[in-house]
């Protein structure tokens, strides 16, 4: 899948690499706040899974398991996640 993506020419690459570039191009401000959204997000899905599942249980390994398991869909929604925060970063960027 990300392959295939890697000379879409909606893209000029790969989301991947586009994104990339956006983050290293755009205004370090608005990069700054949308990453740390991001890592927000990541800390209050890892806290929701830990209360649904229990503290005990080691969460990066359960996550590690499912991407192995199901990366086809991590990818396409990797992909996805890509595209919108690249559409974040330059709505705000104009």
């Amino acid at each position: 899948m990300l392959d295939e993506l890697e000379n879409d020419p909606l893209f000029g690459g790969s989301p991947r690499k586009k994104y990339m570039d956006i983050i290293f191009n755009a205004n370090q401000n608005l990069v700054d706040e949308y990453l740390y959204q991001t890592m927000r997000y990541t800390a209050a899905l890892e806290l929701m899974l830990e209360e649904q599942l229990g503290e005990d249980k080691d969460i990066e390994q359960i996550a590690k398991s499912y991407m192995f398991e199901n990366a086809s869909k991590v990818d396409e929604r990797t992909n996805d996640l890509l595209i919108d925060g690249m559409g974040q970063i330059v709505t705000q960027n104009e």
